[in-house]
């Protein structure tokens, strides 16, 4: 079984900067394999290269806004990349 670094960090909320707990895993090589967000008035942004987090309160339309802003492109086709 390959080995994995499970991290517990800070990330900001990709809408409004307000900061949350994360736990991240990264295979051996340190690239991105999953999250959980420990917040409570947090949740998951899915993407398939980085952690990403989000308040429970913003709609997915300014989610998908602020992704598109920090990563040109989306989320949605780095998902088709995999």
């Amino acid at each position: 079984m390959p080995e994995k670094d499970i991290r517990t960090e800070p990330h900001g909320c990709i809408v409004c900067s307000k900061l949350h707990t994360l736990y991240v895993v990264y295979d051996s090589d340190g690239k991105f394999v999953d999250c959980k967000v420990m917040s409570a008035d947090g949740r998951r942004v899915p993407d398939a290269h980085r952690p990403l987090v989000a308040c429970v309160r913003h709609s997915d339309e300014q989610v998908e806004r602020a992704v598109a802003r920090f990563y040109p492109g989306g989320y949605k086709e780095d998902k088709q990349d995999e």
